[in-house]
């Protein structure tokens, strides 16, 4: 029987070869958008509501590895409130070796901050977004989003950022992102994000779980877009763990 080309037993990876797995390409110019999702066999992106009901120790072991090597981690405003989101907390002694290494990681061991993107900048101050971060979370946002909400998250220790008029389109975020320096992005969620990403032919790769379950159910897909569009996609590699989860690492063709 033929093996799968690229299988990689995950059991036995230190941290160091997970970290050279999944490195982003070297001497980035533009923002390189990395997706991680996780889903059942059957396709749900969540069960009892959550993308953490799908949850396994390999997918949470990569989870955090890929947290480590990013810029910046983005989601959307529907997510941090389903996902009761708080700051990324890294380990630092980590964060700094991978810099050092040229993969990703900060100079001072920092966390990557949170990018929520928002038209309304509808994000509760008051949330752990904001009071459980040790980096200032990043509200992408608008003109015409209420001033007042902006305030009370500026007030809270946000850093708020216009980047349109009345929307924020993928080119404009990305933009926003690049300029700051945030080239290592990092796209966590949720569909809808994700789907206008990749209608905007925004998304360079997918990190893909497929957590050893079926969950049945109306659970969503982790894309959802107002369009067909069909991104041809080529296999980096893929990780086994034994208790039947599957990791794929999907880079986009060019």
């Amino acid at each position: 029987m033929q093996r799968i080309r690229n299988a990689i037993q995950l059991t036995g990876l230190s941290q160091g070869e997970l970290a050279d797995l999944y490195s982003y390409p070297a001497q980035l110019d533009a923002p390189w958008v990395r997706a991680n999702f996780i889903s059942s066999i059957d396709g749900a992106a969540t069960s009892g509501g959550l993308s953490e009901g799908l949850g396994t120790p390999a997918d949470k072991t990569v989870f955090l590895i890929l947290r480590e090597l990013a810029d910046v981690i983005l989601v959307g405003a529907g997510t941090v409130r389903a996902e009761n989101y708080g700051g990324a907390h890294t380990d630092p002694p980590r964060r700094r070796s991978l810099y050092d290494r040229g993969l990703g990681g900060e100079r001072d061991g920092a966390p990557p901050p949170i990018a929520v993107l928002t038209a309304s900048a509808s994000v509760e101050p008051g949330s752990r977004l904001c009071t459980d971060a040790t980096v200032p979370p990043l509200i992408i946002t608008t003109a015409a989003a209420p001033q007042e909400r902006k305030q009370r998250l500026t007030d809270a220790g946000a850093r708020v950022i216009e980047a349109g008029d009345i929307a924020v389109t993928p080119k404009a975020l990305l933009r926003t992102l690049d300029e700051l320096g945030l080239r290592r992005v990092l796209c966590e969620g949720g569909p809808h994000l994700f789907g206008e990403m990749l209608e905007a032919d925004a998304v360079d790769e997918l990190c893909l779980t497929t957590a050893p379950m079926l969950v049945g159910g109306a659970g969503r897909r982790i894309s959802l877009s107002a369009h067909d569009f069909r991104t041809l996609m080529a296999r980096k590699h893929i990780l086994l763990d034994d208790d039947g989860t599957v990791l794929t690492r999907w880079v986009r063709r060019r």
